[in-house]
């Protein structure tokens, strides 16, 4: 198995391009998904949130809006929540790696992977890249997002350029969705010819 690391800032397309992967095969472990799935209804993650940070839960899972405001430029409580949600994460991830442990190929679809170390636990890093004017117009068109909050979520983030530095493989994202898919394609098709050597 090879097991390739995807990631990018906020607004650079990872989401497009995780699925682009899923298009064509590639499993896909998508550690926000598990996220909101571990913070939804039910969610395993809820009575240790709503213990930490009191009427940010109900039954539909975690308030997101009530829970960003309890964390939001708050480092103390951000590393709390962490605490809670990122063992979680990984013992899912560990679940998912085993039960596909036979896969040539898998993906791991990681925000934070530089920032949170996960880059240790890959054999490849792919980077999503795009324009920072293009990545900009991106974020501040999601609704409720403003200037404040994504210069708040870059300072958290290892800029770009240090990423694409550091990645094995760049994935541009700013041109057209036909040229993505076809970088994706590529790299799909250069680690399966890694394998065949």
């Amino acid at each position: 198995m090879i097991l390739v690391g995807l990631t990018g800032s906020i607004g650079m397309g990872k989401s497009t391009v995780a699925a682009m992967f899923r298009d064509e095969g590639v499993l896909v472990f998508d550690a926000d998904a598990e996220v909101h799935r571990l913070q939804g209804p039910g969610g395993a993650l809820l009575p240790a949130i709503e213990a930490a940070f009191p009427g940010t839960t109900g039954p539909d899972g975690v308030d997101r809006a009530a829970l960003g405001r309890a964390v939001f430029g708050d480092d103390a409580a951000l590393a709390q929540l962490e605490a809670i949600i990122h063992p979680a994460v990984a013992a899912a991830r560990e679940a998912f790696l085993a039960e596909h442990a036979a896969a040539p190929l898998v993906v791991l679809d990681v925000p934070l992977l530089f920032e949170k170390s996960g880059w240790r636990e890959v054999d490849r890093i792919a980077v999503v890249s795009a324009p920072a004017e293009i990545q900009r117009a991106r974020v501040l068109a999601r609704p409720g997002m403003t200037a404040e909050k994504f210069e708040a979520i870059l300072a958290r983030q290892l800029p770009d350029a240090d990423k694409r530095a550091r990645a094995d493989h760049v994935i541009p994202t700013g041109g057209s969705i036909e040229a993505t898919r076809a970088a994706v394609r590529d790299l799909i098709a250069c680690l399966a010819s890694s394998q065949g050597r």
